[in-house]
């Protein structure tokens, strides 16, 4: 057996990454002895709720960044408040040119707009995938009671 066919093997034995799997997500501790059939329809919001989970996980992660470099614009531009120099160093890339101070101020202010900008439309984006997991675990945990743990431990 080939590598490439030895993985693909292995992926469709453990099932795709980004899937639940019903017999792990059924299977909680301390849970009563009915067990609901798990249909199609079932497995299919249990592995969206699993991909939603992902990306909520990624939005947290990217807001944190967005919010860091917000906060770094703006100590950037307080920094250029302070200092008295006409012509100041800013760095475009790997490189630093001699921008005049006006300049830079404008290009900060643009900076953290985009940035101010980015991080409203992720925290939208995170309040509908928050809304959407809350829709699946009132469909799933309406169906299989205690049989299914959807919360992070």
């Amino acid at each position: 057996m080939s590598g490439e066919s030895a993985y693909a093997a292995q992926r469709e034995q453990e099932g795709s990454s980004d899937a639940i799997n019903w017999n792990q997500a059924l299977s909680r501790p301390g849970a009563s002895g009915s067990e609901a059939e798990v249909t199609w329809e079932d497995q299919q919001n249990i592995n969206k709720f699993g991909r939603l989970n992902n990306r909520l996980h990624d939005l947290e992660d990217e807001l944190k960044i967005a919010k860091e470099a917000n906060e770094s614009f703006e100590d950037a531009s307080n920094e250029l408040i302070l200092t008295d120099e006409e012509t100041v160093r800013f760095q475009i890339g790997e490189v630093f040119a001699h921008i005049s101070k006006d300049e830079v101020e404008s290009r900060i202010e643009e900076m953290k707009e985009v940035t101010s900008n980015n991080l409203v439309k992720l925290e939208q984006e995170k309040e509908a995938v928050v809304a959407q997991m809350a829709e699946l675990k009132k469909i799933l945990y309406g169906k299989f009671k205690d049989s299914i743990n959807l919360e992070e431990d």
